[in-house]
């Protein structure tokens, strides 16, 4: 199997939509589509892409506000993820997209929940799923240890880490999730992050100002 990936930047807040495929079958995995469907549609059609399935790492409006659209204009496939716990976030989406002048956000009840522990196929690969609440009560990292690769949505970032100045948040459980969750799968593995450029562990463990002391 070739793995391939993509990002498409998509919404105001430039969130990572990502597209993984196998560039041999041409099945496609899209996470988080916040927004912008035509968009990713588009990148879609010009690389001659089926999507599989939708995959979530949580629940804001930027990261799955397009998913019921998405998955409406793509036959119905499944939607997969975020954790349970950030079901009161997929279920005011378009509330979010309201307050955030966001237009065409649906709410979206996943075809499947996932838990610690869990596994989900992504364009073929296999990645295990990481329950890591903070930015959100729900939200989860995929990681393959084959590709030693993760897909963290909010919950990491290049130099800093996710927001949990809401309602819901917890700085002291995000830092939490990432030490005892995420570092010790080893400085060598890569990231894509939900918003900028990606990094490895091994990079942020030494140089991220939230992870350091």
């Amino acid at each position: 199997m070739s793995l391939k990936a993509s990002i498409i930047p998509v919404t105001a807040f430039g969130q990572n939509c990502s597209v993984f495929w196998d560039d041999g079958s041409r099945q496609a995995t899209v996470i988080d589509p916040g927004g912008d469907v035509d968009a990713i549609l588009a990148m879609l059609q010009r690389e001659n892409l089926t999507v599989a399935e939708i995959v979530l790492t949580h629940g804001h409006i930027d990261h799955a506000g397009g998913a019921a659209e998405l998955k409406e204009r793509a036959g119905g496939v499944p939607i997969i993820g975020p954790h349970e716990a950030d079901r009161i976030l997929l279920d005011h989406l378009a509330e979010q997209g309201r307050a955030y002048g966001l237009e065409g956000a649906r709410n979206v009840t996943p075809d499947r929940w996932l838990n610690e522990g869990d596994e989900v196929t992504i364009a073929g690969e296999t990645f295990a799923v990481l329950h890591c609440p903070g930015h959100s009560p729900g939200s989860v990292v995929f990681f393959s240890s084959a590709l030693r690769f993760a897909v963290v949505g909010d919950v990491l970032f290049q130099g800093s880490i996710g927001r949990t100045d809401f309602p819901y948040g917890d700085h002291d459980g995000l830092i939490e999730a990432i030490t005892t969750k995420l570092l010790p799968l080893g400085d060598d593995v890569r990231f894509i992050c939900g918003h900028g450029a990606g990094s490895d562990f091994g990079t942020e463990r030494r140089t991220n100002p939230f992870l350091r002391g």
